[in-house]
């Protein structure tokens, strides 16, 4: 199996490579120099012959969001994805499967999401996903496209819990806002099998919400996660102090989507962590 894969340095390319490469699969880095080649070289040296593209390419989001850097996340998704799926279409030999992550920040904070769903928000983030997975869709029609819709991965090597690890150590963990906001998460290793399970089954196509079946919410996440880690959670973060540091981007901590994997559960997936409990003692403990 040849996989080529865009964003292969952040927390979860690190993750999913290392497990391909353990089943004797060939990755093919997509890096930032790459999308720098002329369209013929980028084709033949990514694209050309490999059997799944994944793309997981795209500026954090847990920055400042003053208007470059929200340029810079709009484009460092929207650029790489087109680029992908116009080269997808001038390849010979196309891939099977083109993979590309999304954000559950597609939807509102007020519904419950099943992958049916068209309760969008209205947010730069939620307008930033639609224009990624347009792209992504503009591929050519013989290959199949999944569009993961991710939510927060937790992990003790990187994403959210790795950021939030030092308030906690030293006494400050606790919730953000009032608290109520959703959280629908999945655990890292989770989300890896089920890529692979993605992969190894044509009938999942569109989109996908890739969290847990169990979603949990701003307050419960710091109580467990003080729990399991033997420590305090009785700080606030106020939502001013969020928005002071984050501007715009505070949305991202203070608004919460409720979603469900449908797809995956109906298509047979079985999930290690269904639970936040379950994560969290396995990571931590």
């Amino acid at each position: 199996m040849i996989v080529a894969l865009s964003g292969s340095t952040g927390f979860i390319g690190q993750s999913i490579t290392m497990k391909m490469k353990q089943l004797g699969w060939t990755v093919r880095v997509i890096d930032r120099e790459s999308f720098n080649l002329p369209e013929a070289e980028f084709v033949e040296q990514k694209i050309e012959g490999a059997d799944v593209i994944i793309n997981l390419a795209g500026a954090p989001v847990s920055k400042k969001w003053t208007p470059l850097y929200k340029e810079e996340i709009l484009n460092s998704r929207v650029f790489t994805t087109r680029r992908i799926a116009e080269s997808i279409n001038l390849a010979e030999k196309k891939p099977s499967l083109f993979l590309c992550a999304s954000a559950i920040g597609i939807y509102d904070n007020v519904h419950i999401h099943s992958e049916s769903s068209i309760k969008y928000a209205q947010t730069f983030l939620a307008d930033v996903c639609r224009k990624w997975e347009s792209e992504a869709l503009k591929s050519d029609h013989s290959t199949r496209v999944v569009l993961f819709r991710l939510g927060v991965v937790l992990g003790g090597e990187g994403g959210a819990l790795k950021k939030m690890r030092l308030p906690f150590s030293i006494g400050l963990g606790g919730k953000l806002g009032n608290g109520k906001q959703a959280v629908s998460f999945i655990h890292i290793d989770d989300l890896v099998e089920a890529i692979l399970f993605t992969i190894e089954n044509p009938v999942i196509t569109g989109t996908v919400n890739a969290v847990a079946p169990f979603p949990s919410d701003n307050r419960e996440f710091t109580d467990k996660l003080g729990k399991v880690l033997d420590q305090p959670a009785w700080f606030t973060v106020p939502s001013f102090a969020l928005k002071m540091v984050f501007g715009e981007g505070a949305q991202v901590l203070l608004d919460g989507q409720k979603v469900i994997p449908e797809k995956l559960m109906q298509a047979g997936f079985r999930y290690k962590y269904p639970t936040l409990q379950n994560a969290l003692v396995q990571i931590y403990r």
